[in-house]
């Protein structure tokens, strides 16, 4: 990903490891049973066994450990490469709405969006790391141009924000939880879509 490493995620080693360790997994359990806007420092504090002011000192703020989360949380969705584009996509679909059906994910997407309205650092991180997701899945649809299902100007990028579009529209804004049809809609959407050239950059594709 490209997203820089949210505060309390420099040192990898150690006592900061154990630390960032600890206030994370306090966060994470704390999310399943409440909101992020219910959530303090002196609340994980006392969960994860870390002093409030260890905590301030590297995450200065309860979004900055929601951001850091969402990083860690980020990095294990996989990107498919079964050798088939619409079986790849079908996969990705399936693992969005996989994370985002965890409450305890959810509850991460909607706190890290809720933080960005108001933490220009936030709304950074979010960019950068959402940027980044599509940016790594992107390589579905290079894996396919190089079979050669897609047109070589296929905008990768533009292929799967198609795709992950309808989940995050669906946690975000309608706030329900995501279903079969909708993995299978997105995905088949995104494909039919690429096949046809929709996404190409070319003067053929314009």
């Amino acid at each position: 990903m490209n997203a820089r490493p949210p505060h309390g995620s420099a040192r990898p080693g150690g006592r900061t490891a154990r630390t960032r360790a600890a206030v994370l997994a306090a966060l994470y359990d704390a999310l399943g049973a409440e909101s992020f806007s219910t959530l303090t420092l002196d609340k994980l504090a006392q969960s994860s066994g870390v002093h409030v002011s260890t905590i301030r000192r590297r995450w200065r703020s309860v979004e900055g450990v929601v951001l850091d989360l969402l990083a860690e949380r980020a990095a294990t969705l996989p990107t498919p490469d079964s050798g088939d584009l619409r079986r790849d996509l079908h996969e990705l679909a399936q693992s969005i709405a996989d994370f985002n059906n965890a409450l305890r994910n959810r509850n991460v997407i909607q706190g890290l969006v809720a933080a960005a309205a108001h933490h220009p650092r936030a709304e950074e991180i979010v960019r950068d790391t959402f940027v980044g997701r599509i940016e790594a899945r992107a390589q579905i649809v290079r894996h396919a141009i190089d079979r050669g299902e897609l047109p070589a100007d296929t905008d990768g990028k533009g292929v799967i924000a198609a795709l992950a579009a309808p989940f995050y529209y669906r946690v975000l804004i309608l706030r329900r939880p995501i279903d079969a049809r909708l993995v299978r809609t997105s995905a088949e959407a995104a494909y039919a879509a690429a096949r046809a050239g929709v996404f190409r950059t070319g003067a053929d594709g314009q």
